[in-house]
């Protein structure tokens, strides 16, 4: 069972349960509850002199394994991995709430949460100490995170008034997709990390469309079934591509010397044809760019790399599913199956039934989510 994509979609906890409705409005109509002092639940005031401090966590990971972001039965998810980490390390259950919900699949370069943790002493259960500094947070926890699969690490641990939201204070949201073209497979290490697309992308035509869809409008067209946002009205502030240097990148195998040939004299005997179509010299084979054919033969064993393209997405909250509706139109664009000016007939349809498929979640990844600590 996947969870449900949407960087702007509420919380599923009990706590934070409500109607259901659009980052801004949840934003402007119902602020979550300050800090109050209780025992988690049942009723019960808590002694003078318990606190708790509530720490904001950048966290990073990878989503193949994962079952989405938010904690469900059974499955193995952000949340549920995070809260054990946690509950390892103080001692006593907590609960994490994310800032941004990310389906199976789609990674995290930042995704923002935040939790409250009480300090108890392990020789005297009934007294408080003072609050973890940040940094022991972080190293604490990780050693337990990196106990289960090495698929998730905090990267930032902050403290925070315990009125702050990491969802409800977030300004702004970055998603990056990955797209690699090229004919061969993908290379092992990019697997469930980025669409590959056989065809060359037309970037131009792209980027023109990027432009068309700037701006305030209705996203309807870019919205999931399932969404259940009250409005589809959205800014999307950035939405642009650009060619990337693929990853892994690893510096060139080849000596020094064969790379500064490469410089002077591109190669350019990939196919067997080229390579019999070379003139003989004093000193062997030669192709007919002056490189000699058995360096062409030291290229054995190596990958050709893909292109890869970057397209970036920024703005204040999204609808579920957006992000990926977006590239695959643009990707639609990039390999001529839509003109330019289908996109425009596309965001005024204001149905997904006139959308492209949607892009896979493999190459999806949470970029930033940033706030005003001022």
């Amino acid at each position: 069972m996947a969870s449900r994509d949407c960087e702007s979609e509420p919380d599923s906890n009990p706590d934070h349960r409500r109607s259901i409705r659009s980052t801004e409005e949840d934003e402007e109509e119902e602020r979550p509850a300050k800090h109050r002092r209780s025992d988690g639940g049942d009723g019960r005031g808590r002694p003078e002199g318990e606190m708790k401090q509530r720490y904001l966590v950048a966290v990073e990971y990878v989503g193949t394994r994962f079952s989405g972001s938010q904690q469900q039965p059974n499955c193995r998810t952000v949340v549920g991995v995070l809260q054990e980490a946690f509950h390892k390390f103080v001692g006593k259950p907590v609960s994490i709430f994310c800032s941004s919900r990310t389906d199976a699949g789609v990674h995290a370069l930042s995704n923002v949460c935040h939790v409250d943790v009480e300090r108890i002493s392990k020789r005297k259960p009934d007294e408080v100490l003072p609050p973890h500094e940040a940094g022991v947070v972080k190293r604490a926890v990780n050693h337990f995170l990196q106990k289960n699969e090495g698929d998730i690490m905090l990267i930032d641990v902050r403290c925070v008034p315990p009125d702050f939201h990491a969802r409800f204070k977030a300004q702004e949201r970055i998603y990056f997709y990955r797209l690699l073209c090229g004919p061969e497979p993908l290379s092992t290490f990019e697997k469930e990390r980025a669409w590959h697309i056989p065809e060359e992308l037309d970037i131009f035509s792209m980027e023109q469309a990027c432009n068309r869809l700037v701006g305030c409008h209705d996203f309807s067209s870019f919205r999931a079934a399932g969404c259940q946002a009250n409005s589809p009205i959205r800014t999307l502030d950035e939405l642009s591509v650009l060619e990337a240097t693929p990853s892994p990148n690893f510096p060139c195998i080849l000596g020094k010397d064969m790379v500064n040939t490469f410089k002077e004299q591109p190669l350019e005997c990939s196919t067997s044809s080229e390579m019999e179509s070379s003139t003989n010299s004093a000193s062997g084979m030669h192709s007919n760019n002056g490189v000699s054919i058995a360096k062409c033969s030291e290229l054995f064993g190596q990958r050709r790399s893909h292109r890869c393209y970057i397209v970036t997405a920024r703005a204040r909250s999204f609808l579920y599913h957006q992000v990926r509706l977006l590239v695959g139109v643009l990707k639609a664009v990039g390999t001529g199956e839509l003109k330019i000016s289908d996109v425009e007939r596309i965001l005024n349809a204001k149905t997904v039934t006139a959308a492209s498929p949607m892009a896979p979640a493999c190459g999806l990844y949470l970029g930033n989510v940033k706030y005003d600590f001022s």
